[in-house]
């Protein structure tokens, strides 16, 4: 998160997760924040979304979160209206939520991120007891869920649990931050295919074609505008 208490920077956010896609897309250029803040904002499909996992009183704080960290601006949708949310609802419910796809045998330990995941909890663990004792502290703090904090309370909040300054009884706040901020940052940039990026908005602004055949022809020509909006596997286009 930005160190602004208010708004993080969607730019700077965006160019630190350009490692998130092929590194062909960087030859990509942006598009004018003039372009994009004349580009209609998509409406929310999150809101009609019923989640497999995650529980209404859930759903309502990894809306919230979500939204804080992508909120949607000038410079295009944010993450509940691309989906975002529901991107992470399915997730959980595939052999990534369940930690199926690494090896999760003791003995567990610290250790650096380079030698792979070392927790002994599972993404939808993480989640789910993160969001508990996320939602725990605001009552005692707060008289409230995290969900009906105004926005300065909830950015604060998270900027605490990405420090390390709040933990829980449960699973530690610094866990839990990153599992929250991978995720969100995986469905904003995901093919709509799984749930989030549903507009293609962020391929857009970072000059990402997506799965057109024809985008090779074009790496002999880096620093030109790529002519084409993306394309989903699906075939949903922008542009």
């Amino acid at each position: 998160m930005s160190q602004d208490p208010y708004v993080s920077s969607r730019r700077r956010f965006l160019q630190r997760s350009l490692t998130l896609i092929p590194l062909a897309a960087a030859s990509g250029s942006f598009l004018t924040h003039e372009a994009l803040a004349a580009e209609k904002k998509s409406e929310s499909i999150t809101e009609h979304y019923v989640p497999a996992f995650f529980n209404n009183d859930e759903w309502r704080v990894v809306i919230a979160i979500t939204d804080r960290l992508i909120p949607e601006d000038e410079m295009g949708s944010g993450a509940v209206s691309e989906g975002v949310p529901i991107y992470i609802d399915k997730q959980m419910e595939l052999p990534y939520g369940y930690g199926h796809l690494w090896y999760m045998q003791s003995p567990f330990s610290d250790a650096e991120p380079e030698l792979g995941y070392q927790s002994s909890s599972v993404p939808r663990e993480t989640w789910r007891r993160g969001i508990r004792g996320l939602n725990q502290w605001c009552h005692k703090q707060h008289k409230a869920e995290f969900s009906q904090l105004d926005h300065v309370t909830q950015e604060s909040i998270l900027h605490k649990i990405e420090d390390g300054a709040l933990n829980f009884p449960e699973i530690s706040g610094k866990l839990f931050f990153t599992q929250v901020l991978e995720n969100t940052k995986e469905g904003y940039f995901a093919d709509p295919l799984h749930g989030g990026n549903q507009t293609l908005a962020s391929w857009k602004l970072i000059g990402y074609p997506g799965a057109r055949a024809d985008y090779p022809q074009v790496l002999d020509h880096p620093n030109q505008p790529y002519p084409l909006g993306p394309v989903s596997i699906s075939g949903k286009r922008n542009g």
